[in-house]
């Protein structure tokens, strides 16, 4: 193809808004451009190496046994009542009326989608496993769409669902699309690290995530310096740093006064001792709870409603008291999946102060029963702390646990950091910052149940099916591939992702030159090499620093000063190389095209 027959306004200048790598070098390389905040446009160059992320993936699917559909982009709200999520997924879902009034989503994930079409067709067990997958647009309403497409409202993005008849058979689908998954990272040129996850608003049990490493990660991952334990933040767990209570008598609770006293980092200088003396107390709200709570302290008249008849209940919202050692943090992420609950966020002021009877800062949980108390695990191991005292300026002493107080659950909602101990090795974690690109769920029976999914067994009898989710960003995919793959120049382009493989820069497009050009360009679409030829009637330097911004992997400059003499030659250079070198005319076609299929060959392996 020639540079004047497509389209690619590269630009000089970047945007004022664009401050990534893969931001500023898809405007400027002209892959993309922006329609409004969040909404970006492919031109000619970006679609290329978009529909080659989309084959890679499409093939891996389809080598996995995954069967691709269709669905619609707007989906009938009534589905998304049916599953629950119509309220739980808050302002991000667009919700849109028609002409009649009937509710409708513009999908941002496709659950409800795609359990419908299966509920509407299974019938035996005979059918299932079932995998079935679309890449199909999203559009998520964030509040603050950045980083290009990286966070972008509308998106596109590969989903496939899987349906069994026992976790069994969920289990090996599952390994089978984290092998897939791999596949189509290393296919893309992508170094991924994958990490447990939470499922967040996904539901289910199981969870893996595929990152690449980036300065402006939304995610923090801890990994471990001695294993191959790897975790995203919001899930990541660690080997304990407390020891079982001894067997020795602590003193009797004593209350104390504590003037004007309120953070632990006071207390600490108050009472001359340790934040890992304290028991720390917050109290949260949760929002849209799916824990059932009717034994719970103090939830007793709490309301209650049912997302869909015969769903379990949900309440739409719950106060809980979390306790933790003082020096740690409670990993909000944690405590939300614990609950099953939409989002959980500290209580207001006025809330505390119901709840505890004290203002903020004296929580505690001796003597707290208006509310259900959840105690870390760290919390178990303190037989002679320091707590709120549910009263101003009062703490107690010499509290300890399962003497003084007695949690409705224990569990783990520490937030774990860099210094931490592994949870498998004991090795010394630490931190970096990623992206996500993938995500593979085990969502367990969360839809099929709420939407009534059954099959028939051998016997007659009535079952639900498990289900598994495996995601993949496509958008995110090639972004994330500029940003691993760059110089100051621009993009330097995998080639199984370039636009083309080759760019072929004239001097200056006529005579020998161009009919140099133009053979060696049919020679090469010959054996199915990809190639642009730069036509331009430009300056060599804006031809050649526009090959290097756009990156693709291999240039050859034909020019009248090698064409001459009795053995005419180009210049041969590959994106990542600094020196050029010189090929006879008549071998050019013949060697680039081994480059390009060695080059394929490897990545592709």
């Amino acid at each position: 193809m020639k540079v004047s027959e497509t389209f690619i306004p590269t630009l000089r200048e970047v945007p004022g808004d664009a401050v990534i790598v893969s931001h500023r070098l898809m405007l400027r390389a002209a892959l993309i451009r922006k329609l409004s905040n969040g909404l970006f446009a492919y031109l000619p160059l970006g679609l290329r190496s978009f529909r080659k992320v989309e084959r890679i993936i499409r093939e891996e699917m389809d080598a996995a046994g995954a069967l691709e559909i269709k669905p619609t982009v707007v989906v009938p709200g009534e589905l998304w009542k049916e599953s629950g999520r119509w309220d739980s997924m808050g302002d991000a879902l667009l919700r849109v009326k028609n002409r009649v009034g009937s509710d409708f989503v513009v999908s941002p994930t496709a659950e409800e989608a795609f359990t419908a079409l299966v509920r509407d067709e299974l019938s035996s067990y005979r059918q299932l496993p079932l995998t079935l997958y679309q890449i199909n647009t999203k559009y998520r309403d964030e509040v603050r769409p950045r980083y290009g497409v990286m966070r972008g409202r509308e998106f596109v993005m590969k989903d496939a669902y899987s349906f069994h008849t026992d976790e069994a058979s969920l289990d090996e689908t599952y390994q089978k699309m984290g092998r897939a998954y791999r596949r189509i990272f290393k296919r893309c040129g992508l170094t991924v690290i994958p990490v447990r996850a939470d499922s967040g608003a996904m539901g289910g049990t199981g969870s893996e995530e595929f990152m690449v490493e980036s300065e402006i990660g939304d995610n923090t991952l801890l990994l471990c310096k001695a294993c191959d334990y790897a975790a995203n933040v919001e899930k990541a767990g660690c080997k304990p740093d407390y020891t079982a209570p001894a067997s020795v008598e602590t003193p009797h609770v004593e209350k104390i006064d504590t003037p004007h006293v309120r953070t632990i980092e006071e207390l600490c200088s108050f009472l001359k001792t340790d934040a890992r003396q304290f028991i720390k107390t917050l109290i949260y709200k949760a929002v849209n709870v799916e824990l059932d709570l009717s034994a719970a302290p103090g939830c007793a008249k709490l309301v209650q409603r049912k997302p869909a008849p015969d769903a379990p209940p949900v309440y739409p919202e719950a106060f809980f008291a979390v306790t933790i050692r003082g020096d740690l943090d409670v990993n909000e992420v944690k405590l939300a999946a614990i609950l099953k609950a939409a989002e959980v966020v500290l209580a207001a002021d006025t809330d505390v102060e119901r709840i505890t009877g004290a203002p903020v800062g004296f929580a505690g949980p001796v003597g707290l029963t208006s509310v259900p108390v959840i105690a870390d695990e760290t919390v178990t191991a303190m037989t002679d702390a320091v707590a709120g005292a549910l009263a101003k300026d009062l703490h107690y002493t010499h509290v300890a646990y399962g003497r003084d107080f007695t949690p409705w659950l224990v569990t783990d909602v520490r937030t774990v950091v860099a210094g931490d101990r592994c949870p498998v090795c004991g090795g010394e974690l630490y931190e970096k910052k990623g992206n996500e690109l993938g995500h593979i769920f085990k969502l367990g029976y969360k839809y099929t149940k709420t939407m009534k999914v059954s099959y028939l067994d051998v016997n007659g009898k009535s079952h639900t099916p498990t289900m598994g989710c495996y995601g993949i960003g496509l958008d995110r995919t090639l972004a994330s591939a500029i940003e691993e793959h760059h110089d100051e120049a621009g993009i330097i382009w995998p080639i199984t992702i370039a636009p083309f493989h080759v760019i072929i820069v004239p001097i200056k497009y006529d005579g020998a030159v161009k009919a140099a050009a133009d053979s060696i360009t049919a020679d090469l679409e010959k054996q199915g090499v990809e190639v642009l030829l730069d036509d331009r009637n430009e300056r060599p330097g804006v031809k050649f620093n526009d090959a290097d911004l756009t990156g693709i992997p291999y240039r050859v400059v034909v020019g009248d000063k090698n064409l001459a003499g009795e053995n005419p030659r180009v210049e041969i250079k590959g994106r990542s190389e600094k020196d050029n070198r010189l090929v006879e005319l008549k071998a050019a076609a013949e060697e680039l095209t081994a480059l390009v299929h060695r080059d394929l060959a490897e990545l592709n392996q």
